[in-house]
């Protein structure tokens, strides 16, 4: 089965519309987003990630939202799909599912709460890759997970034929260079956190995992190509106005502030599921002010 090449860039972590009261999946407003984010040059979407409520989810939703996503962008830019769970086994069912809904790749998180120590993290990444047909890319964000992902590991991992990429939230950007020796240089580097995307790149990243993205599409495609092709002024000049928006997005739990920020632009209905609410009315101006700043018009 062929699948769409992943080469960086920035990579949308995407949220999932939903109806205000109901919450129920707006899959008009997610296929108004998808096809947003083909004219503004995304490089690709990451579906059924935090940012996209995944864990609220049925499968029946889960797969729903994949068709739509499938049906809009299927054959023009790269679908990565969210997979990892803290269960070996249902990762594996659950990226077979991805698979058969037209997955470009995965993306697996570490097993958060229980700690795994690093031998158990290969038996796990390497299990995955053995059982589905379908390329991977490592997700390894400690701060939520409390399992950290080292270098050495993830060198390991890598030599797995399906295994081709890590988003790094480690926030560690010394990590990049020593993973770019020890992966090579077709092994993606993406980093997961916004407000050191530039910085990852220049080190030697290829990319990023973004969640400004969801609000800055075009901007943040034009940074990461910028950063890549080695111009760092023009690319400090791109992400200057960006700034405000990397911070003010985590303001609250993602994806709470970029939620209120896609309805503030039109883009999406206010709907989002608990665990999570909408954002405390005394960080909107702030969030605000940050959209205003990147040049981005509200409604």
């Amino acid at each position: 089965m062929g699948f769409m090449p992943i080469s960086g860039g920035s990579l949308v972590a995407l949220v999932t519309p939903m109806n205000p009261g109901t919450n129920a999946i707006d899959h008009g407003a997610l296929k108004s987003l998808l096809e947003w984010h083909l004219e503004s040059g995304t490089a690709g979407i990451v579906a059924l990630g935090t940012t996209g409520e995944a864990s609220t989810m049925t499968t029946e939703e889960r797969a729903a939202v994949l068709k739509t996503t499938t049906d809009t962008i299927g054959g023009k830019m790269p679908l990565i799909v969210g997979t990892g769970t803290i269960d070996t086994g249902v990762t594996i069912e659950t990226t077979k599912r991805a698979k058969d809904c037209g997955a470009d790749a995965s993306l697996v998180v570490t097993p958060y709460y229980v700690k795994p120590p690093q031998r158990a993290l290969l038996a796990h990444f390497t299990a995955i890759a053995n059982a589905v047909d379908l390329p991977m890319i490592l997700y390894n964000v400690p701060g939520r997970t409390a399992s950290d992902l080292k270098t050495e590991t993830v060198a390991q991992l890598s030599t797995h034929e399906r295994i081709i990429g890590i988003k790094d939230a480690t926030g560690e950007l010394d990590r990049v260079p020593h993973l770019r020796e020890l992966c090579g240089a077709d092994f993606l580097l993406l980093s997961g956190e916004d407000a050191l995307s530039l910085d990852f790149v220049l080190a030697g990243g290829d990319g990023v995992i973004s969640v400004t993205a969801n609000i800055a599409p075009a901007q943040m495609q034009e940074l990461m190509l910028t950063a890549k092709s080695g111009n760092t002024d023009k690319a400090i000049e791109l992400d200057s106005p960006l700034q405000g928006l990397h911070d003010k997005l985590f303001i609250e739990a993602n994806p709470i502030p970029v939620k209120f920020a896609l309805a503030r632009m039109g883009r999406i209905q206010s709907g989002i599921r608990l665990p999570l609410v909408e954002l405390a009315k005394e960080y909107h101006p702030a969030l605000e002010s940050a959209i205003s700043d990147a040049g981005i018009v509200l409604r």
